[in-house]
């Protein structure tokens, strides 16, 4: 592998966006669709499907703002605050902070669209929505990653409260029929995809990890016996003073296996909230150690659509499906549309740099 001049190696999808908010009806009365983000992607019954984050919130009055969070029962309540009340902080479009306690703007649930290919996407009959259901999730669920194995599929979504956020884990085989089973890993935690394949005997993942004061939004692996019960962890990857991931960084969906390594698709922030796209390449045996990595991004914002939105200058991916050398991908961008590329595997490794 050898570095190359930094350039976005991603090939755009015409048609993007591919989904907006105006092709998804609102899940109830009173509701309206705010934003689509970063769905999870997999392929099922000949297609490939988008497990989409839906973010709602309620229909705005002059003068206030409404927000809505699941109650004790599972059932949606709207908080509403008075834009004039000085213990009222609403300057972020994401979160907005009262007295000692913040919420989110808007309620996320998972819906799932399909397509012949892989460009036009419905919501298909008889697959219903996926919502928070308990206390853990009262403020939604969020950015799923979904992982085939053994023909179960593995989703790992985050689960948001006023307790923290932490990372859920489902599973189902038809899409119909689901076993929760709760948060595999505790507040705050988050950007958890798991290897589609066992290595020694066991699973992994990668996951990130987040501390106000010491360490900062790195990239960690964890290793299971039973996708349950998580240990061995180890920090892989750490934020890059002064480059385009400096702030924070995560991985996107299921690593790649190549012949090279495991190829880890991540995004990366910066101090200005600039999200971008770079890779990790991981040893086969042993996925803790890192061999190559972007030195700068492989995709950044550049379309409109990228740049302005619900929070602009912003690419986010949870999901890819792999054919051959051919990386179809799909993002969130400006936290408000769903878009599609394509990248080449080959042209990803020529780029990285040699740890």
């Amino acid at each position: 592998m050898q570095t190359v001049l930094p350039v976005d190696l991603a090939r755009r999808f015409e048609e993007n966006p591919l989904v907006q908010p105006k092709n998804i009806a609102p899940s109830m009365e009173g509701m309206i669709v705010e934003c689509l983000l970063n769905p999870g992607v997999f392929r099922f019954n000949k297609k490939i499907w988008l497990l989409v984050r839906v973010a709602e919130r309620p229909e705005q009055q002059e003068g206030f703002i409404s927000l809505p969070v699941y109650d004790k029962d599972g059932e949606i309540d709207i908080l509403r605050f008075d834009k004039n009340d000085p213990h009222l902080d609403f300057s972020d479009a994401r979160v907005i902070k009262y007295k000692d306690k913040e919420y989110l703007t808007t309620l996320s649930h998972l819906r799932l669209m399909c397509s012949e290919d892989g460009i036009s996407f419905h919501e298909p009959e008889g697959y219903a929505p996926i919502f928070g259901t308990d206390s853990l999730e009262a403020y939604g669920i969020e950015d799923c990653r979904v992982t085939e194995i053994d023909n179960v599929f593995h989703l790992t979504y985050t689960m948001v409260s006023s307790y923290g956020v932490g990372v859920g884990l489902m599973q189902t085989r038809d899409w119909k029929h689901f076993v929760r089973h709760g948060m595999i890993f505790p507040p705050h935690n988050k950007d958890c995809a798991i290897f589609e394949y066992k290595i020694k005997d066991k699973y992994f993942a990668l996951h990130r990890p987040s501390s106000p004061q010491l360490g900062g939004n790195y990239i960690w692996l964890a290793a299971s016996p039973d996708l349950i019960h998580w240990g061995h962890h180890k920090c892989i990857a750490t934020t890059r003073k002064n480059k385009w991931d400096s702030a924070r960084i995560g991985a996107g969906c299921s690593p790649i296996h190549t012949p090279q390594g495991w190829l880890v698709i991540y995004h990366g922030a910066d101090e200005n909230h600039r999200y971008c796209l770079g890779a990790i390449l991981l040893d086969l045996i042993d996925p803790s150690k890192v061999l190559a990595r972007s030195s700068e991004p492989i995709m950044e914002p550049t379309e409109e659509y990228e740049l302005k939105g619900f929070f602009g200058n912003v690419i986010f991916t949870n999901g890819h499906v792999v054919n051959g050398d051919t990386i179809r991908l799909y993002y969130g961008a400006s936290d408000e549309v769903i878009c599609g590329a394509e990248l080449s595997i080959r042209t990803i490794l020529s780029s990285l740099t040699v740890k």
